[in-house]
């Protein structure tokens, strides 16, 4: 992967419709994607020379998106708000750039507001995996 503008990692919400289609939901300024698995340890006494064994693929597999910034318009802030009221799992598009995408099922898992008295209101949000991720080499 070669070196590539952090604005270039984009957040996309699907539509919901029967063929997906995403689009942008916020002007973001910071973000971050973390992917995580779990090991499972199955070391016990007879294991040889006492070192460490980990069963492969089966350990818990987690996706964690974080972003701050402004929404692009009303429509975006009230989908994102009423996700989160909802608990409701909706399609994201997590663009990695000179990457791919990964795409999948996440629920809103924190939504924050601040905003200086003299500034702009800004947001900021955290998405959890709620299923099975595809990612799709560009």
């Amino acid at each position: 992967m070669s070196i590539a503008a952090g604005r270039d990692l984009i957040l996309k919400l699907g539509d919901g419709a029967e063929s997906e289609s995403f689009a942008p939901v916020a002007g973001l300024r910071t973000r971050s994607l973390s992917l995580n698995a779990r090991t499972v340890d199955v070391t016990h006494a007879d294991s040889p020379g006492g070192w460490r064994e980990l069963l492969t693929g089966v350990g818990l597999k987690t996706c964690t998106v974080s972003g701050a910034g402004v929404f692009i318009d009303d429509a975006a802030a009230t989908r994102i708000r009423q996700l989160f009221f909802d608990q409701q799992a909706a399609s994201w598009q997590v663009v990695l750039p000179g990457a791919g995408h990964i795409e999948g099922a996440f629920l809103v898992a924190a939504l924050d507001y601040s905003g200086r008295f003299d500034g702009e209101a800004a947001w900021s949000l955290s998405l959890a995996s709620a299923g099975a991720l595809v990612f799709i080499a560009s």
